[in-house]
C-alpha cells in the first residue's frame, strides 16, 4: 500500500518514505486512500501484539512484518509486559481505556515507543534530526523514545508555561546529549506552525545536509504515529464485544482519527465523540461545519495537551471523506482566510460518525472530584464525562496519568491551591491509594537542565547552533 498526499492525486509514497519525510508537498499530509477490512471473528481471541501485527499486515506496507514485530517489543517495558493498555470495566455500560502505562505516563508512548524503533531501523547509515512540537505529552514521549540513540538528534519545541510543570520537567530532565528541548514564546499552534515551516524550509534542510543530517518529525503529521493509534481502539472494541461509542479527549485529533480508521476497518464502534476544553474549535466544527480561526485566541486551561486551535489531523478526515480536490480547497481556504465551511451534506457525512462537545475548566474540576471514586482521572480524561450517555455502552479514552497534573487535581478535590507540587502529589496518592510512578517521582529530586526560552524568529538559528556544537 502507498500513502497519498491529501491534496494531490498524482503524489504517492511508500510507508517508509512517509515515515522518514512525513510532510507532503505544499504542507499536505500523507494518508491511505482506502483502508483494509478485517474479519472480527478471526481476531477476537488474539492478544494485543497478535492483533497489532494482523492490523499492520493488512496495510501491506513496504516493511517486513518482523520489523514491526521488533518495534512492538517496546511494549514489554510498559506496566504489563503482555499488554500495553489497561481496559477497565466500570459497569455494563462504561469502560475506561487507560493508555498511559508507558514510560512517560501518557498515551503518546503507545505510538512513539514503537515509532522510535522503526525510524532507527529505516535511517540505515543516515543520521537524522527528529523534530516535534508539543502541547505537553508528545515531547516527553519523543525524547524518551530516542534517548541516547546513535545517529539521531531530537529537538522538542513547546510553549513556555503552556504545559504542566511536570510535563516541562520531563522535557528538561534527560541529560542525553542527543536531546534538546526549547520553550518558545507562544502557544502550541505557534510551535506546530514553526515545525511545519521548518519541515518545508529548503535553506534549513540544506544546512542540515551540510551537517550530514536528514529531517523528520515525530508529531502526528507523521502517519507512522497514526498507525499505532488504530490498534488500541480496535483491541478495546474486540474485548468489550458489543457496539461501543468511544469518547476521545481531543486537541490535534490524531487519537480520534485512529478510532475512525479502526471503525472503517471493521471495529464495532458506533459514534466517536470528541470532547474538547474551552478551546472548542472541534466541537464547533462537528456541530456547525465551520472551521473558524478568525477572532479566536488560544486559552490556557487545566487540560493543556488539548490547548490547540489548529488540529492537523482533521485534514486526513477531510481527505478520507471528500478526497483530494475538496481537501485542497478547504485547507487552502483555511490558510488564506483562517476559515472554511462545509456544505450541509458534507457536515451530515461527518455527523454519521462523530459527535462533539466541550467542557470548561469549572465543569472539568467538578468531574475530577465527582468521579474520583473510580480512581484519580486526569483533567483531559475528565472532559469526556460531559458526553457520557448512561443508556449507551461507552468507552472513555484515558490519555494521561493524573500525577502529571497535580495542581489541578489537588484544587479540584480539596478546593485549595497547591503550594508544593511534590507534597500535593504524595497526599493525593496516599488518600486515593495510587502509586506515583518512579519516572514522575524522580523528576522532583533529579538535576534539571536549564529551561531555554526562545523567540519564534530565533528558533531556526537556535536549532542550527545546537546542531553545530
Amino acid at each position: 500500500m502507498l500513502l497519498h498526499s491529501t491534496q494531490d492525486k498524482n503524489h504517492q509514497v511508500s510507508f517508509s518514505k512517509a515515515l522518514l519525510s512525513p510532510s507532503a508537498p505544499n504542507n499536505a499530509l500523507y494518508a491511505p486512500l482506502n483502508l483494509p477490512k478485517l474479519d472480527n471473528e478471526a481476531l477476537k481471541n488474539l492478544n494485543y501484539k497478535e492483533l497489532a501485527l494482523k492490523i499492520i499486515a493488512a496495510f501491506d506496507f513496504d516493511l517486513e512484518l518482523e520489523v514491526f514485530e521488533n518495534a512492538l517489543k517496546t511494549y514489554e517495558n510498559f506496566d504489563d509486559k503482555t499488554c500495553p493498555i489497561c481496559l477497565r470495566k466500570i459497569n455494563d455500560k462504561l469502560y475506561i481505556n487507560e493508555l498511559f502505562h508507558g514510560p512517560t505516563r501518557a498515551f503518546k508512548d503507545m505510538a512513539l515507543q514503537p515509532f522510535g524503533v522503526l525510524l532507527e531501523y529505516l535511517k540505515k547509515d543516515d543520521d537524522f534530526l527528529i523534530m516535534c512540537a508539543t502541547s505537553g505529552d508528545t515531547g516527553p514521549a519523543t525524547l524518551k523514545s530516542f534517548e541516547n540513540k546513535k545517529g539521531i538528534k531530537v529537538v522538542c519545541i513547546y510553549p513556555n508555561e503552556g504545559t504542566s510543570k511536570t510535563q516541562a520537567l520531563q522535557m528538561t530532565h534527560s541529560n542525553a546529549s542527543n536531546l534538546k528541548s526549547i520553550a518558545i514564546e507562544g502557544n502550541f499552534d505557534d510551535a506546530q506552525n514553526a515545525l511545519k515551516t521548518l519541515l518545508n524550509d529548503e535553506d534549513f534542510k540544506n544546512t542540515l545536509k551540510e551537517e550530514k543530517l536528514s529531517l523528520s518529525a515525530a508529531n502526528s503529521v507523521n502517519f507512522g504515529r497514526i498507525l499505532f493509534q488504530i490498534i488500541y481502539h480496535y483491541y478495546a472494541s474486540l474485548k468489550i464485544d458489543k457496539t461501543i461509542d468511544i469518547i476521545v479527549p481531543s486537541g490535534n485529533f490524531g487519537d480520534a482519527l485512529g478510532a475512525y480508521y479502526a471503525k472503517k476497518m471493521g471495529a464495532n464502534i458506533g459514534k466517536i465523540k470528541i470532547a474538547s476544553n474551552s478551546n472548542n474549535i472541534l466541537s464547533e466544527f462537528f456541530n456547525t461545519g465551520k472551521y473558524d480561526l478568525r477572532n479566536k485566541s488560544l486559552q490556557k486551561t487545566i487540560s493543556p495537551a488539548m490547548d490547540i486551535l489548529i488540529s492537523s489531523n482533521i485534514e486526513r478526515l477531510l481527505f478520507d471523506k471528500f478526497k483530494y480536490e475538496r481537501t485542497k480547497e478547504l485547507m487552502q481556504t483555511l490558510t488564506n482566510e483562517k476559515y472554511y465551511e462545509l456544505s450541509q451534506k458534507e457536515l451530515e457525512l461527518l455527523q454519521e460518525d462523530f459527535e462533539a462537545d466541550f467542557c470548561n475548566d469549572d465543569l472539568c474540576m467538578q468531574y475530577i472530584k465527582q468521579y474520583s471514586h473510580l480512581g484519580l482521572l486526569d483533567p483531559h480524561t475528565c472532559t469526556c464525562f460531559k458526553m457520557l450517555d448512561p443508556n449507551t455502552t461507552t468507552l472513555i479514552t484515558s490519555t494521561a496519568q493524573w500525577s502529571k497534573f497535580t495542581p489541578s487535581m489537588y484544587q479540584a478535590i480539596y478546593d485549595k491551591e497547591c503550594q508544593d507540587e511534590q507534597a500535593c502529589m504524595q497526599k493525593l496518592a496516599k488518600e486515593f491509594n495510587q502509586e506515583i510512578h518512579p519516572n514522575i517521582a524522580n523528576l522532583f529530586t533529579s538535576t534539571q537542565k536549564q529551561n531555554q526560552v526562545c523567540k519564534l524568529e530565533n528558533l531556526k538559528q537556535t536549532i542550527i547552533e545546537w546542531i553545530k556544537q
